[in-house]
């Protein structure tokens, strides 16, 4: 599973979570004030200095569950070309944008950047940071979890530290890691322990080490990530992960790739002899049960393919900032032609809140 470096990547002191803190200090501590008490304040320099008004969540403002944050360990390991427009990420910045476009809370997750051979050591760094940040910003910032994967030990201990002490909203997966894709009994270990906490997971693609550059000059992202979610969607169900972690809350990126302009085929196959019996009611039916954002689908051809194949609830705001602006999304859904008011407000908070009620208040 080696791959050459297109991730979160560094080294984290394993003794030490932050300026004289030894990490023993600070799971005592935890348990006994919560993260929020024993995380070590980020300073303006890690880019989390309070932001005026900005601090006060609005009222029904919108939920964007996509996006993304750069933790200076990431930059410092990274480096700023690795990183392209990620790496000039700020709070500040992305508070000010937020505020511009209705947007009060985002639910802050690692670009999708990653290197297997170091994840093991950049993972705790990377979510105590996002729980600091959270802290210091009260409703405007969520966080999903940075999982050491394919590293299955570790991330279970990474797992249970990211919830029982830094108290995060969910946990963040890519699509696949390296020659196993989301569903793989690999990773069986791991969506055991997520099914019993009924987590959260925010998913996002990367390239797969075997379709790296298929086409010169076509950047990845622009056709091979959007297949590869449909991958995973597909190995997810018809792979039986789906019926085996039915409290898993899965959200899909991007509107689930290609998922849904493939969908007379993947309907064919739930309806196939072999297959049928497990997909009673079809492919749809199963695919319902997932999330998907609207992060770089806020256009008519995406939106009304994807409303064709899931209801509306379960579609979700998404943006991919800094990636894609906040302002981009909201003006996209609104002239898309397909969503009234209440729509709108449905997808740009309503369904957030079933998944993240504590973002009510």
């Amino acid at each position: 599973m080696k791959r050459e470096l297109r991730s979160v990547v560094g080294a984290v002191d394993e003794h030490q979570s932050g300026p004289g803190i030894s990490r023993r200090d600070l799971l005592r501590s935890a348990a006994v004030l919560g993260a929020s008490a024993v995380l070590p304040a980020i300073g303006s320099t890690g880019s989390a200095a309070q932001v005026g008004s900005s601090d006060s969540a609005s009222k029904g403002g919108r939920i964007d569950i996509h996006s993304h944050m750069t933790p200076p360990l990431l930059l410092q390991t990274v480096g700023a070309e690795a990183l392209g427009g990620f790496a000039k990420w700020t709070p500040e910045q992305a508070l000010a944008a937020m505020d511009q476009s209705g947007v009060s809370t985002g639910i802050l997750s690692v670009p999708p950047h990653y290197d297997p051979m170091t994840v093991d050591r950049i993972a705790r760094g990377c979510n105590e940071w996002a729980a600091r940040l959270a802290a210091d910003h009260p409703g405007r910032f969520g966080v999903f979890a940075f999982l050491p994967l394919p590293h299955i030990d570790i991330t279970l201990r990474e797992i249970a530290y990211a919830y029982d002490t830094l108290k995060v909203d969910g946990v963040g997966m890519y699509t696949n890691y390296g020659d196993k894709w989301l569903g793989d009994a690999y990773f069986n270990p791991v969506f055991e322990e997520l099914e019993r906490r009924k987590a959260i997971v925010f998913t996002h693609p990367i390239t797969a080490d075997c379709c790296k550059e298929l086409i010169k000059g076509i950047g990845d992202g622009a056709i091979e990530w959007q297949t590869d979610t449909t991958r995973a969607i597909a190995q997810m169900i018809f792979g039986g992960a789906q019926d085996r972690y039915p409290n898993v809350r899965m959200v899909w990126s991007h509107g689930g790739g290609t998922m849904p302009y493939l969908i007379e085929r993947f309907t064919g196959m739930a309806k196939s002899p072999r297959l049928a019996s497990k997909f009673p009611g079809g492919f749809e039916a199963a695919a319902s049960k997932f999330y998907y954002d609207t992060a770089q689908v806020a256009n008519p051809p995406a939106m009304s393919a994807l409303t064709k194949v899931v209801p509306l609830s379960q579609i979700l705001f998404g943006t991919d900032y800094p990636a894609r602006t906040f302002a981009d999304h909201v003006k996209g859904l609104k002239e898309c032609g397909l969503f009234g008011p209440k729509e709108l407000q449905q997808i740009g908070r309503d369904n957030a809140l079933a998944l993240l009620p504590r973002f009510k208040t």
